[in-house]
């Protein structure tokens, strides 16, 4: 019999219905993680993952990166399809993303700057009392490990770059924290969140800081997916990620999070992250 090109087309077309035929394993979802929180548990971490692939019923593969630079290049290049960033990426990135979800921390979407020091340098009472010391910053890309307190500098009429006798940066405000605790930085800027959680679980830390001031609030940290994921599978993460709170698992996840649950936010919450930013030519 010869094959022709309608017999064999046919022939692949019946294949493919025929009953028991087992389907194409599904995509697995890229999402990325920023050097936040959550990289200092790794089985938080794997339990997210899980909660994640049993709610949306596909793989989902954790990306994690050691700066926010490398997340947001990878969101760039549609190499990620959703990832939880801080407010500045999120705002330098704001046409090439969709806000998907925004965390409630202490019932609210919004969280705010901790300036610390050192206990050992607990006379330093002030921002400006900084003058010529050592500081930490958690991340050139970060909201409140780096635009706060230059904003707040710029604000006083000082020069950010010559405020400071010397500056670096740890890429984890967990790390910023531990840096202060030992003294190796007077004082640095620090996700207030961040502070609150490992306060919570590892005070020995903590302790060896001294909270100094607050900043205004901003919106929190969100969850984007790129402008190409699809919009079935944006519906699909943002309900799971909006109805965790009513789900017993959820519920649990959120906790161990030190979170109250996922609302679906609005740009913005990020317009004042958006005015520091073009303060210094940014946005």
């Amino acid at each position: 019999m010869t094959l022709t090109r309608r017999t064999f087309l046919g022939a692949c077309a019946a294949l493919a219905m025929t009953p028991g035929r087992p389907a194409l394993p599904a995509k697995a979802l890229r999402v990325g993680m920023t050097p936040a929180f959550l990289h200092t548990q790794h089985g938080l971490l794997a339990e997210w993952r899980g909660y994640m692939e049993a709610k949306l019923d596909r793989p989902v593969e954790i990306v994690q990166r050691d700066s926010y630079r490398e997340t947001i290049d990878l969101l760039r290049l549609e190499q990620l399809d959703f990832s939880w960033v801080c407010a500045y990426p999120y705002v330098y990135l704001r046409k090439q993303v969709r806000l998907v979800a925004v965390p409630l921390y202490r019932m609210e979407p919004y969280y705010r700057a901790y300036l610390i020091v050192s206990a050992k340098y607990a006379h330093l009472q002030s921002l400006s009392q900084l003058r010529g010391k050592v500081f930490a910053y958690a991340d050139p890309y970060s909201n409140t490990g780096y635009l706060v307190p230059r904003y707040q500098l710029r604000t006083m009429g000082e020069d950010p770059a010559k405020f400071f006798a010397r500056t670096f940066f740890t890429y984890s405000h967990h790390k910023l924290i531990q840096a202060v605790a030992d003294g190796l930085a007077h004082g640095g800027s620090v996700d207030g969140y961040v502070w609150d959680s490992l306060d919570a679980l590892k005070p020995e830390i903590t302790r060896r800081t001294l909270l100094v001031s607050q900043s205004p609030e901003f919106g929190f940290p969100p969850v984007v997916a790129r402008r190409g994921v699809a919009d079935e599978d944006f519906a699909a993460v943002q309900k799971m990620l909006v109805m965790m709170r009513y789900d017993p698992r959820g519920k649990a996840l959120l906790q161990r999070l030190n979170l109250n649950g996922f609302i679906l936010g609005h740009p913005d919450l990020y317009d004042k992250v958006a005015e520091m930013m073009r303060a210094f030519g940014e946005d």
